[in-house]
């Protein structure tokens, strides 16, 4: 098969560019059909222009073919033996792009006939500057798909991610079901630290590669100090979350979700470590970049001072989220825990319970008479001095 080379070159031919119409193919009885892909010098589908199949060394078209999106074509032609040419759009009539020889068509048979003009042959007929272009094409090409499989990977490992972290949410119901209900609660506290290990173990390993292929991402960074939190890492967490805050200061489209979960992870490090004020003006500054979910931060500040035992900080965030969304159950029985640390006994053996620690469970028990903590709180008031209202309202949330 014998391929020739028009003198009629130019890259800018492979420009996108309206499809021409198919010319109307001869009865289907009498012939054959002929399909095929074309690509482009650079490599990649062509994504316009015509085939068409001539008889006189590409005078004249007999049939001509329109090049889909896909770099794809077929119709369907008389038998004989035909010079097959592409054409651009914007290619004149008594041009061409490239020509090859010797293409047979058979009566009922479909044949398949590329045109890859990547291939040495064509290149080689190149002009030199067109050679240079496209030399240069090729290289930035090479970039961006090396570019765009990092990121294939790096949402891949973004996803095995996103899963960890519910895996590692829900790890107490997980190491329930796996011990079963009977399990004591020492064997069902050892699993649930147990999964929450590997999961975040996997995050870390993950985002530690990633941040490696990928420096200036915030969102893998963020990952990463998430990761570096739950296996209680505080001092390689720190530098983290203060790297993800850099990269989205300078970044063209800041991005509130991850400049809020960078500032609150902060918090949750500063609070751990007893740093209050720090851990304050962290979580505000979460709730100020992200206001959607200024309730979500301050709740779970309350929560973090309360695991880290420090009752006062805990009672102020839990004020300061009651600020923005009152109807959440569970701000008042952290409101509550906090406080009853306070209170005393007197000589029946009562609870004396400090001021505003009755009226946070009993608002607790308002919105969440069924919820998680009702028990606990209905115990309480039931064993302190104050008047308790033993009426509730139906339940709006079970937290």
């Amino acid at each position: 098969m014998k391929r020739t080379i028009s003198l009629w070159l130019g890259l800018a031919a492979f420009a996108l560019m309206p499809m021409l119409a198919q010319t109307p193919a001869p009865t289907p009885s009498t012939t054959g059909k002929i399909h095929g892909h074309v690509t482009n010098p650079v490599g990649s589908p062509q994504t316009n222009g015509t085939i068409s199949l001539s008889t006189d060394g590409g005078h004249t078209s007999k049939y001509t073919f329109p090049v889909a999106t896909t770099g794809d074509y077929e119709g369907e032609a008389a038998p004989g033996t035909y010079a097959l040419i592409f054409r651009q759009t914007d290619t004149p009539a008594d041009k061409m792009v490239d020509l090859i020889e010797g293409i047979k068509v058979a009566l009922g048979q479909d044949v398949v006939a590329d045109d890859d003009m990547s291939r040495k042959e064509f290149i080689d007929k190149m002009p030199d500057d067109q050679k240079k272009q496209l030399e240069e094409l090729r290289k930035h090409n090479a970039v961006a798909l090396q570019a765009n499989e990092i990121i294939k990977n790096l949402n891949a490992d973004l996803r095995t991610v996103g899963q960890d972290i519910k895996d590692a949410d829900s790890a107490r119901q997980t190491a329930i079901q796996t011990l079963g209900a009977t399990a004591s609660k020492t064997d069902i506290d050892a699993k649930e630290a147990e999964i929450k290990k590997a999961k975040y173990t996997d995050i870390e390993t993950l985002m530690l590669k990633d941040t490696a292929a990928k420096p200036d991402a915030s969102v893998l960074w963020a990952q990463l100090g998430l990761g570096q939190i739950g296996l209680a890492k505080y001092d390689e967490a720190e530098p983290t979350f203060k790297k993800v805050l850099d990269l989205e200061s300078v970044s063209k489209k800041p991005n509130p979700g991850i400049q809020g979960a960078a500032n609150a992870g902060l918090g949750e490090i500063y609070a751990r470590a007893g740093k209050v004020p720090e851990a304050n003006a962290a979580y505000d500054a979460a709730a100020k970049v992200n206001p959607t979910q200024a309730g979500f931060y301050l709740k779970n500040e309350a929560v973090i001072f309360s695991k880290a035992g420090n009752a006062d900080a805990q009672v102020a965030a839990a004020d300061e989220a009651i600020k923005i969304d009152p109807n959440q159950a569970i701000l008042y029985y952290l409101k509550g825990q906090g406080l009853i640390v306070k209170a005393t006994v007197d000589a029946s053996g009562k609870y004396v319970l400090p001021e505003g620690c009755a009226a946070a469970y009993q608002k607790y028990l308002e919105l969440a008479p069924n919820g998680l903590f009702a028990a606990d709180a209905k115990g309480i008031l039931a064993q302190s001095t104050q008047k308790v209202d033993s009426s509730f309202k139906a339940d709006k949330k079970k937290k």
